[in-house]
């Protein structure tokens, strides 16, 4: 998609037919947005934007009067912590047409947006080894988990982004519509953030005036980077708590990591640093999950985001490369081979399971080049069934 200029609308075809002041404001309001990025795409009205991801306007006028919720709801079984009770992920599925006007603003609007530094999560480039690394070599770690993350982002978190983005006030709602929706009524639903403030008689277009306020849904495409942009002035304080305690902060979505090599640093430092993270955490309207903090002391084992981080640089997980051993002992073991030892793991079909362990292989090459080939190397050796 190219840049916007201001010359395309002055030189467009039929451009002579329309009012000069249209045209200047139309100008205007693009400059507004370009200021903030070049490759910004002026939106102007929802019908402009209809134009742009080729949506039929009906139905993104649905979406944003909230007179459809076509998503497809689905929970998903989160992996079981020991002593803990089961828990789920609900996950939900935007119709075709929405689901192309969120990828369309995702890739156009979203992309373009700067988060904070301290964020490491959904962007182009971002690398779990990456996102690990500020951490390695740390005496203590601090990791705080946030609860219901993505449910926790309102719509008028999203407003506020589109706001920044130099979108008008109008358009910004629009867009937060779309990419939100109003989820059942429960118990984080009650607090009076989820409420609108103004009365709906003050609502100038009476079919958006809507009293409850929508939340970001796990699964829309937009809802990863909008998070991560509504969250950038919360990382700023959060920056701030860590720098003042001596921490390295980063974030990746909704795990919260803190960090330090002090040798003066303890215990009774940790907990008041937590208490700090939750009273911000708070502000934003953001619970923590209490099961999921954890102060891990010096001699402790030390893993971010799923990696060692013991020593100057992330390294898999023991438990992962005796996983890997496990695998590769049953299918190349003459007696098992693939076809048993796909039956006996769970899979329901050995390219299932093929495609599973060529995935972890790419992901061990990403953080142990050397170990992550090998291992590769020993998947493409074994005899697997032509029909798999």
């Amino acid at each position: 998609m190219k840049d916007w200029k201001p010359q395309h609308y002055r030189r467009s075809p039929g451009a002579s037919a329309v009012p000069a002041p249209v045209i200047a404001a139309a100008i205007a309001t693009g400059e507004k947005t370009v200021a903030v990025h070049p490759s910004l795409p002026p939106i102007l009205t929802l019908k402009h934007l209809a134009y742009l991801t080729q949506v039929p306007y009906p139905h993104l006028r649905d979406y944003v009067t909230r007179e459809v919720d076509a998503y497809k709801i689905f929970r998903v079984r989160k992996r079981a912590r020991r002593g803990q009770p089961t828990s789920f992920r609900v996950i939900c599925v935007p119709p075709k047409s929405l689901a192309v006007a969120q990828q369309w603003i995702a890739k156009y609007v979203l992309a373009r947006g700067v988060t904070h530094n301290a964020s490491t999560a959904f962007a182009p480039d971002c690398r779990l080894v990456v996102a690990a690394a500020p951490h390695c070599a740390s005496r203590w770690l601090i990791k705080v988990d946030v609860q219901r993350f993505f449910e926790s982002i309102s719509e008028v978190d999203c407003y506020r982004v589109f706001r920044s983005l130099g979108y008008q006030p109008l358009v910004s709602l629009e867009l937060a519509r779309i990419c939100t929706r109003i989820g059942p009524f429960n118990g984080l639903r009650r607090n009076k953030r989820w409420f609108r403030k103004a009365p709906l008689e003050t609502s100038k277009i009476k079919s958006y005036a809507i009293r409850r306020l929508g939340h970001l849904p796990q699964g829309a495409a937009t809802s990863p980077m909008l998070a991560n942009l509504a969250m950038r002035e919360a990382d700023v304080l959060l920056t701030a708590l860590a720098e003042r305690y001596g921490l390295t902060y980063t974030r990746y979505a909704d795990d919260l990591t803190f960090s330090t090599a002090a040798r003066e640093f303890q215990r009774a430092d940790a907990r008041k640093a937590i208490y700090e993270i939750y009273g911000v955490l708070r502000q934003f309207g953001l619970a923590p999950n209490l099961t999921k903090t954890a102060i891990v002391s010096p001699r402790s084992r030390k893993i971010v985001l799923g990696l060692q981080v013991d020593q100057d640089e992330p390294k898999l997980t023991r438990a992962f490369k005796m996983k890997m051993r496990m695998h590769l002992h049953y299918l190349e073991h003459e007696d098992v081979g693939p076809l048993k030892h796909a039956e006996r793991r769970g899979f329901s079909a050995v390219a299932g399971m093929r495609n599973h362990l060529m995935g972890l292989a790419a992901y061990a090459i990403q953080i142990e080049p050397a170990y992550g080939k090998d291992i590769k190397a020993r998947f493409e050796r074994i005899a697997w069934p032509v029909l798999y």
